[in-house]
């Protein structure tokens, strides 16, 4: 099968890919500029995807960016929320349709290429906050996508049924390289540690028993676990045990 998959050098599309690497399909990888706070991910992508042969493209959107705002990932004015994703302050993340976006743009690249399939890594964990990470939203869009050509491409979620920690346990069975992997919503160089998508993140790699090679900020928050296997955010100390300068913790501002 040759499969486009939308790549941002995250945990989860990095372990998309690997598994289609490993299931022996051809795999191009699209990558999107969309003028994100967090463009480091694009770096990231090259140097995951530069030793493993594949094809990789970014398409610049960068000229809509001021179509996209009132998120912290593409308005400079609106700072990146800190803590879990329940929080409902982590709205603020939304970037206005992303994924029609970046699928619609995959899947005009596959229809080209003849691919037979657009792929990217939505799970079971995507948060509701996100209303085109649901499920009814996947569907409509795969069947638009369909329809789209006569040359017909399936839109893939392989992860739909996947935890993080799953996704997480899988990326150390495949030797994805975790080091090279991009999750925080902040700028870099170093991940934050305390945005919602470092914490789950962290979380993740914490449950699946893999040691976390992630270069996090000195202020990141600790991380506690309790008896029922719940993290609780521990803004008063960091991530190395030291206590929390006041002017850092919850509510006083990015902490990198």
């Amino acid at each position: 099968m040759k499969t486009v998959i939308t790549f941002s050098g995250g945990l989860d599309s990095t372990t998309l890919l690997y598994q289609l690497l490993q299931d022996d399909g051809e795999v191009l990888a699209l990558s999107v500029d969309y003028g994100q706070r967090h463009r480091v991910e694009l770096e990231r992508a090259a140097k995951i995807l530069e030793p493993l042969g594949v094809r990789h493209e970014i398409a610049d959107l960068r000229p809509i960016a001021n179509l996209l705002g009132g998120s912290s990932q593409t308005d400079a004015a609106v700072e990146v929320p800190l803590g879990h994703y329940e929080a409902e302050s982590m709205k603020q993340t939304v970037v206005p349709n992303r994924n029609m976006i970046l699928l619609s743009l995959a899947a005009a690249w596959a229809i080209a290429e003849k691919a037979d399939a657009v792929a990217y890594a939505a799970h079971a964990g995507d948060h509701a906050i996100y209303p085109d990470c649901r499920s009814e939203f996947a569907e409509a869009l795969g069947s638009a996508i369909a329809l789209a050509d006569w040359h017909e491409v399936k839109l893939l979620r392989p992860f739909v049924d996947k935890t993080k920690t799953e996704i997480a346990r899988l990326a150390g069975e495949l030797g994805v390289p975790l080091e090279l992997t991009w999750s925080c919503y902040q700028e870099g160089p170093l991940h934050c540690g305390a945005c919602g998508t470092c914490i789950e993140r962290r979380e993740a790699l914490l449950l699946a028993g893999l040691d976390d090679p992630t270069e996090y900020h000195s202020f990141a928050p600790a991380l506690t676990r309790d008896e029922s296997g719940s993290f609780t955010i521990d803004w008063e100390k960091t991530i190395a045990g030291e206590e929390m300068p006041p002017e850092r913790r919850q509510g006083a501002g990015e902490p990198a």
